[in-house]
């Protein structure tokens, strides 16, 4: 006997037992070989007769799409539409059939029972009422046009005469699939952990503050029910925080209550019928194990397909069950070991290679989770729910382009994915496509307008492009929606940091500490914002909170570091806050090694042992009350501060990424109007000192002492960091030798800057411990996988086409290891200058490498200098790093003051010279006066 035929015989068998399981499993079988039109039906019938109704709707579904006529299936889905509460929607579905039925020629039974179908569901009779009438309804499965089996067996016949008139068995369900339909899916989108390195408020962007972005997250309701992927609830975590068994238990109750009416009266029917075979007291067991997932009670659930498995230990689907209540114990590893069993038992079970998928996934095992949904794909190529968990793990996998793909296709096939949506736009922004990403995430919240997470990824799109107007407005529509919920504080505060309002920060802060307490990210944040304003006394109480805080991340872990070295800086500024502005030199009073260990981000240990600490605030109160800050707004004031911030606003840089600045644009103004005032008293007094003596002797000292006190000056020294410079030193220059050096100059900015943001660590690099002598350096990445950097992407182009003109020209390259890369031959030159990206640059280099601009030296004559550097190193399979990077050691940081020395000479003679035709033309004026 034919393969195809033993295996109808085996379904004919199974039916007439009533073991729907096993007659899913011949039926997968049957359908991996061909997809037949009646075996979709079939299924559809036995997955109707577990109570599994989105696998129902999902089957019609693909049949419908074969055959658009197929009563059949238009009563299934119907039916199964009924079940899960969707009245309107069952009503549609059996119009549609019964449209299609009067039009073409149809079997006359199923079309009476679409009539009765909509009788009944016209006259609106109660749920139960009408389950009850549609389930005494005869099944059919299958048509009278042709059987299901092997029309040459009288067996197969009688089954098919026996299942007309069987009426359905009551159940919970049978598949781990209909745990919530996405039971084990909000676990593992919950349990995937980010690992990036950038700003990432949401999502992850790489776009300077990912890092510190992406850490946010929310939770949302998503709602399709048109199939068994996309369930009820879909929750979107974009940095990895796990949900509790309450919070799971709560999303998981929704979707219990549609059905729960109908399984408690089916139920009671069931029970009268279990005793007759073996086969329906497991289908009934294991109806209730996964019963008892729905219900959170994962350790009875587990208990039950413990006992199933100890009769049938390759039972797939108490396999996949007792997997399912693993993972939502967070025992993934477990949850692992019986998907696989399950599919090592029967290979064409879609649903245990989605959730192995899943679960590894949730482990953080990217490229085997995406091997496992891909395998789904293949017995259910058109599953949006399928695309939509891939998308979503190529997202965290930073397979972008992948990600695109992937929900592009699913929003295609389910138009109304919420979360879907949402990750596209999110992959989207990252890939530098930034309209079609704000259309994505416009449509996910005009599907939902209270889709909490939508608001807030397109609040952080907003803040990405530096549109702070509409960011604040999203946030306006979130607290509007929800005025508990924390995240939307926190972002406020986040995006009022941002932009220089570090009290309006304050606030907002404040409230979501209220309903959160525990958050280090709120506290590291607030504390920061007093810090900034003067409140040192607030700032030291937040910082002491962060660091007493238990933590579950080395993300969480990062930020308790950062918070012990705010905090010394915070008391040491608080014991100068009493003293002259010059007197506050980070710089030169804070230790070297503590500067290093903060700017690195370091574990303060070392800092502790060998590092002199702070006094206490107590200690700098004793030697005096802090100032109360005096607010009142005088016209000399007001005069300033308008000129401040007319001139600072000049910094801002006018492309995507940076966030006007008000704090900063004000302090950048008051650092330019010190040193315009400073230069020019300088500059003044040498001037008038220089015209006041006419002897030769006096002439001849100061042409010997111009260059030398125009390099010299503390602080400009390379010696070590013994010689601090402070503004002491630079007052005194001033009035003694009337000359500044170019650091002294830009020392007065650096003040400025340290006081305008304190979180970020600003010193003189050449004034760090002994480890500077080897090297530091900066990486500004304009893609960094696949990802383009949204603060430095726009540069892209240009830093290709240098580098590829120095390649030009030198002829070679340098690999990781400083070796030269020849690139003279095999018409490698031209090749390189017809790449358009970078993937076409690295094609003919062949690997990693590095190469460097050059400039002419002004402080040497005919000696070129090293420029800065730039990198292309392979990321994976689709990404790079291509970035400019400046390396920063010793010898370098001597060629640099040698170039900043000689540059600051020819502009201090310029203006020398200049000031001197206006004194000789005054002079003039006056003497043709007289």
């Amino acid at each position: 006997m034919a393969p195809a035929a033993s295996e109808r015989m085996e379904l004919a068998k199974l039916c007439g037992s009533r073991d729907w399981s096993k007659a899913i499993r011949v039926l997968d079988s049957l359908l991996s070989q061909s997809c037949a039109i009646q075996d979709l039906c079939n299924r559809a019938f036995c997955y109707s007769q577990l109570e599994l109704h989105k696998h129902v709707i999902k089957d019609c579904d693909r049949a419908l799409q074969l055959d658009p006529t197929l009563l059949q299936a238009y009563v299934l889905k119907g039916r199964a539409f009924s079940a899960l509460g969707r009245q309107d929607d069952a009503l549609l579905v059996w119009e549609q059939g019964y449209e299609h039925a009067v039009r073409h020629s149809a079997d006359l039974k199923q079309l009476l029972e679409l009539e009765e179908l909509l009788k009944v569901a016209k006259e609106g009779k109660s749920t139960g009422r009408e389950n009850h009438d549609i389930e005494s309804k005869s099944s059919t499965l299958v048509s009278e046009s042709g059987p299901v089996t092997n029309e040459n067996s009288s067996e197969t016949h009688e089954t098919t005469k026996n299942l007309n008139d069987q009426s359905k068995l009551g159940g919970e369900s049978r598949d781990s699939s209909e745990v919530n339909g996405k039971s084990l899916d909000t676990v593992a989108s919950n349990g995937i952990s980010n690992k990036d390195t950038g700003k990432e408020q949401f999502g992850r962007h790489v776009n300077g503050n990912h890092d510190v972005h992406d850490k946010l997250s929310y939770e949302s309701e998503s709602c399709d029910d048109s199939s068994d992927g996309c369930g009820k609830l879909s929750v979107i975590c974009s940095n990895g925080i796990d949900l509790t068994q309450n919070q799971l238990k709560a999303k998981l109750d929704v979707p219990r209550k549609e059905v729960s009416d109908e399984s408690n009266k089916n139920k009671k029917f069931c029970v009268t019928r279990i005793s007759k075979t073996k086969s329906i007291s497991v289908d009934f067991r294991l109806s209730r194990g996964i019963a008892e997932v729905n219900e959170g009670k994962y350790a009875h659930a587990i208990s039950i397909f413990d006992q199933l498995l100890k009769e049938d230990p390759n039972y797939p689907e108490a396999l996949i069950g007792r997997g399912t209540a693993y993972a939502f114990q967070r025992e993934l590893e477990a949850a692992i070991a019986d998907f696989t069993k399950a599919i090592q038992s029967n290979p064409s079970a879609c649903e245990a290679w989605k959730r192995r998928g899943q679960a590894r996934a949730a482990l953080g095992e990217f490229v085997e989770a995406i091997e496992d949904l891909s395998k789904a794909l293949e017995f259910e190529p058109n599953s949006a729910d399928i695309l939509h968990e891939r998308g979503i793990v190529n997202f965290k996998f930073k397979d972008f382009y992948a990600a695109v793909e992937d929900l592009s296709a699913c929003v295609k096939l389910d138009k109304d994915n919420t979360s879907a949506y949402t990750y596209l736009g999110l992959a989207l922004s990252s890939i530098g496509e930034y309209k079609k990403a704000e259309e994505a995430h416009l449509k996910s919240i005009q599907l939902d307008r209270n889709f909490l997470e939508a608001w807030g990824h397109l609040t952080q799109f907003y803040q990405d492009m530096a549109n702070s107007t509409k960011a604040l407005e999203c946030l306006h529509q979130v607290l509007q929606i929800d005025t508990r919920f924390s995240k939307a504080y926190h972002l406020r505060g986040l995006l009022l940091h941002g932009m220089g309002e570090h009290r309006k920060a304050i606030k907002d802060l404040s409230t979501e500490l209220s309903i959160d307490s525990a958050n280090i990210e709120c506290l590291y944040l607030r504390a920061s914002c007093y810090h900034a304003v003067g409140e040192y006394k607030e700032a030291v109480k937040d910082y002491d909170a962060a660091l007493d805080l238990e933590l579950d991340s080395m993300d969480k872990f990062v930020l308790q570091c950062l918070a012990f070295y705010q905090k010394e800086i915070a008391l040491y500024t608080a014991s100068k806050i009493n003293n002259e502005f010059h007197e506050f030199n980070i710089d030169g009073d804070i230790d070297p090694l503590f500067k290093e260990y903060w700017c690195k981000r370091l574990h303060p240990k070392n800092v502790c042992e060998k590092v002199y600490r702070q006094p206490p605030l107590r200690e700098s109160l004793k030697k005096g009350k802090l100032r109360k800050q005096d607010r009142a707004v005088t016209k000399h004031k007001t005069t300033l501060l308008q000129a401040a911030d007319s001139i600072g606003k000049k910094i801002q840089y006018d492309c995507p990424g940076f966030l006007p600045n008000r704090r900063q644009h004000r302090m950048a103004g008051f650092a330019a109007i010190e040193i315009a005032q400073k230069i020019s008293k300088a500059w003044r007094k040498y001037l008038n000192r220089s015209t006041s003596k006419r002897g030769k002797k006096a002439r001849r000292r100061e042409r010997i002492n111009m260059p030398c006190q125009n390099r010299g000056g503390a602080g400009c020294s390379t010696s070590g960091y013994s010689e601090p410079t402070s503004y002491n030193t630079l007052e005194d220059k001033s009035s003694s030798n009337f000359m500044l050096s170019w650091q002294d100059v830009y020392s007065l900015a650096v003040k400025w800057r340290q006081i305008s943001e304190p979180c970020d660590p600003i010193v003189w690099i050449n004034q760090l411990s002994e480890e500077f002598n080897a090297g530091f350096g900066s990486h500004t990445p304009m893609v960094l996988g696949q990802a383009k950097v949204v603060r430095y992407f726009p540069n892209f182009e240009r830093t290709l086409e240098v580098a590829k003109g120095v390649m030009k020209d030198k002829r070679y390259v340098y690999n990781k290891t400083d070796g030269v890369i020849d690139l003279s031959g095999d018409g490698k030159l031209q090749d390189i200058m017809q790449a358009k990206s970078c993937s076409d640059l690295y094609r003919v280099v062949g690997e990693d490498f590095w190469l460097a601009t050059w400039c002419n030296s002004t402080a040497f004559e005919g000696k070129r200098l090293e420029g800065t550097r730039i990198t292309l190193v392979k990321m994976g399979e689709r990404g790079f790093d291509f970035a400019i990077r400046t390396p920063c050691t010793p010898s370098r940081w001597d060629q640099f003051d040698a170039e900043m020395t000689m540059a600051w000479e020819v502009q201090f003679h310029a203006t020398l010279k200049r000031l001197c035709c206006c004194w000789l033309c005054r002079y003039a004026r006056i003497a043709s006066c007289r």
